[in-house]
């Protein structure tokens, strides 16, 4: 069996996923490819996440806007974990029949169980049904699409709140379930790139012909193919948590694609596709910035590799990961913004003078890059609210 050393991991990962400068791709799909799917929980973190991989890529307009909202080749939707992810077009078909129908069936047991807790339903399963097939009648009329609010004041049933004086409206859930199912899309946005308050409508109106839900041992098969050659070798575990799926669904994916076993230098056994078996070229150190839940940072369960001691300090306590820092392939700190919204990398090891050098240089790409504009988070790593004053080496500025 292949040993792959940390080094080897380190290499992977920064030219597969587009990560190290030197390796960056031309476009944002070839950025959303390089890490299988964009995590979109933070609206911000889809632009950034494309910004760090894509050198003229610009805020809010571009490219990404373009495959967004014009030719439609990137597509919002929840899968994996109910995170809200961006995927290539080209794999919303196995999306929807795997991971994405795993979560709409949860959703939608959710939402019956809180719908019957409250009283307010007689029927909630049948009312369920019913106030979907409200939400795609109305829909199908608009192909412009509906913000959430316009469709509750025009559909029946949406307005019912799951708490008794609650601010929490069925109408959200129901979209969310119906967005996982695959029959509805989140389509142009409302307001600016760093918030997300999209106008609903039918995927067939989004995008013409909607690819074909592959069945479940299909479509998980397709997602692991294509993670393992941006984020393998990992372990069988990785996947299980990255997929939010079962230990029996995956193994199964595993067998579909003919992975093979190799030894992950001090982290066990490991996965890698039969026909990516030769080893893994270096690459020259890099540095790089990160965004909140970045996919790259978010890619593994088992993460000491590019983690080693800084888990704890660069995310928080429910696994959320914040900003990060890398240099030559591993988290070395976290970046902030100063009033004036310029970028400071904060750094938690001794780095050297040139590693110092190097993250400057990215902080100011990345100053230049916001304009000003200052991104906020609900995910604050402790690193990230760190007070100045108590960090052991100086910030490095832009």
């Amino acid at each position: 069996m292949r040993e792959v050393s940390v080094g080897e991991r380190r290499a992977r990962l920064a030219r597969r996923q587009a990560v190290a400068p030197a390796h960056r791709v031309g476009d944002a799909v070839g950025a959303t490819r390089a890490v299988v799917a964009l995590h979109a929980t933070e609206p911000a973190t889809v632009h950034l996440s494309v910004q760090a991989r894509v050198d003229d890529a610009a805020p809010g307009a571009g490219g990404l806007d373009h495959a967004l909202h014009v030719d439609r080749s990137l597509v919002r939707q929840l899968a994996m974990r109910r995170t809200l992810f961006v995927f290539p077009l080209d794999l919303l078909g196995a999306a929807w029949g795997s991971a994405a129908a795993r979560v709409a069936q949860s959703e939608g047991a959710r939402l019956v169980k809180d719908l019957t807790a409250t009283g307010e339903v007689a029927d909630p399963a049948r009312w369920l049904e019913r106030v979907r097939a409200g939400v795609l009648e109305v829909l199908g009329s608009e192909p412009g699409g509906l913000t959430a609010l316009e469709l509750r004041s025009s559909v029946p049933g949406l307005e019912v709140r799951l708490a008794a004086g609650g601010a929490t409206y069925a109408g959200s859930r129901v979209l969310t379930w119906l967005g996982a199912r695959g029959e509805v899309v989140r389509g142009h946005s409302t307001t600016h790139w760093r918030q997300s308050r999209p106008r609903w409508t039918l995927a067939e109106h989004w995008l013409g012909e909607p690819p074909a839900a592959l069945a479940p041992a299909e479509g998980y098969a397709a997602l692991v193919r294509r993670w393992l050659e941006r984020f393998g070798p990992a372990t069988e575990a990785d996947l299980v948590w990255w997929l939010g799926a079962t230990k029996g669904a995956v193994r199964a994916a595993l067998g579909a694609v003919g992975a093979r076993e190799v030894d992950l230098e001090g982290g066990g056994p490991g996965h890698l596709l039969p026909d990516d078996l030769e080893e893994e070229p270096p690459v020259e150190p890099w540095a790089a910035l990160l965004p909140v839940l970045d996919p790259t940072v978010m890619g593994w369960k088992q993460r000491d590799f590019y983690l080693s001691e800084h888990a704890a300090v660069v995310f928080d306590r429910n696994g959320n990961a914040g900003t990060t820092a890398w240099w030559d392939g591993r988290v070395v700190g976290c970046w902030v913004q100063d009033p004036d919204g310029v970028v400071e990398v904060r750094v938690l090891d001794d780095v050297g003078r040139e590693a110092r050098a190097r993250l400057g240089e990215e902080a100011a790409r990345l100053t230049r890059w916001l304009a000003g504009q200052r991104v906020g988070t609900v995910y604050p790593s402790p690193a990230m609210r760190a007070d100045p004053g108590d960090l052991t080496y100086p910030v490095v500025r832009a």
